[in-house]
């Protein structure tokens, strides 16, 4: 089966439907379906399950996507090769971060990455909401906390704890909360994953987790926003230390209730299970890895200035 078919089928998996896939490589609807309907039968069984909102792979199907990634990995290596030489590295790498994370941290170290490498290309897709890395073609992903896929391969990085903190200014206004449940009568700022808001903050109090309700003064979908709005005096957030370090240090945020604190999450990159990989990928994983690593480290025992005498 030829590979500009193989890439095809993936086109429509990625995009969610065979007309998007169709625009996108300037074929007609006509001619994406009478192609599709020709890998099923070369394959003998059905790859989609197509309805008039969306496609959603088979089991079938699902097999085939994981495959055909390999095969136009490893034809793709294979050209930049024989292309570039073997010690050089191309093509497109696509990969999905929290937006907070991945504008502060992950960024800059693409622009490394890329200045060692210029013939490799990155798609970025910022969310604070997990994405299926199969249905999307994803390489590899940044993730914060356990892992649900467990199809998924983990390179852990470290843990970061999560603190409670806010902006002097805020603390100027307001008061500081001496305990969990003082923040009932605060402004908190709040995460919504999904349709799912983050509106319980887990603590350890009296040496057991409890999970406290907090206010949603303002709430958004972005972690980077309710960073700026933090430091911008706006309310309390529940941010991950790798996120706020470099405020805690220089005294634009000040941690709070810190010995009621919950723990550490894990951060990890994470990447489908494929058997094969395209050098660049590879050579992006561990790169991330070392320098993400090491960041986690340095930020571990980062501690805020004291409460200034008003607050």
């Amino acid at each position: 089966m030829q590979l500009e078919t193989l890439s095809l089928f993936l086109r429509i998996v990625e995009k969610g439907g065979l007309a998007a896939a169709g625009r996108e490589l300037g074929l007609s609807p006509s001619s994406v379906s009478e192609r599709l309907a020709a890998l099923e039968r070369h394959y003998g069984a059905a790859l989609l399950v197509r309805t008039t909102r969306a496609v959603t792979l088979t089991e079938e199907g699902r097999v085939l996507a994981d495959g055909a990634r390999r095969l136009l990995a490893e034809a793709d290596d294979l050209a930049a090769r024989i292309r570039l030489g073997a010690d050089r590295l191309s093509g497109p790498v696509r990969l999905s971060a929290p937006m907070d994370f991945g504008r502060r941290h992950l960024v800059p170290l693409l622009d490394a990455f890329g200045q060692d490498h210029p013939e490799v290309t990155f798609d970025l897709h910022l969310s604070d909401s997990h994405v299926d890395l199969v249905a999307a073609g994803m390489d590899l992903a940044v993730r914060h906390g356990l892992l649900a896929d467990s199809s998924l391969k983990v390179r852990p990085l470290g843990t970061a704890r999560r603190v409670v903190c806010a902006a002097p200014s805020y603390l100027a206004r307001h008061g500081v909360p001496q305990h969990p449940q003082d923040l009932a009568g605060h402004r908190c700022l709040l995460m919504r994953f999904g349709t799912v808001t983050e509106a319980v903050w887990p603590f350890r109090i009296g040496g057991r987790m409890e999970r406290v309700p907090v206010p949603g003064h303002r709430i958004a979908n972005d972690g980077d926003l309710i960073r700026r709005w933090c430091l911008d005096g706006q309310g309390i957030a529940y941010k991950s230390l790798f996120d706020v370090a470099g405020s805690l240090r220089d005294g634009s945020l000040t941690e709070l209730l810190p010995l009621f604190s919950s723990g550490a999450t894990a951060l990890q990159l994470v990447y489908p299970a494929t058997a094969a990989q395209p050098r660049r990928v590879r050579a992006l994983v561990e790169f991330l890895t070392g320098r993400l690593t090491r960041h986690l480290a340095e930020d571990a025992n980062t501690q805020s200035p004291p409460l200034p005498d008003h607050a």
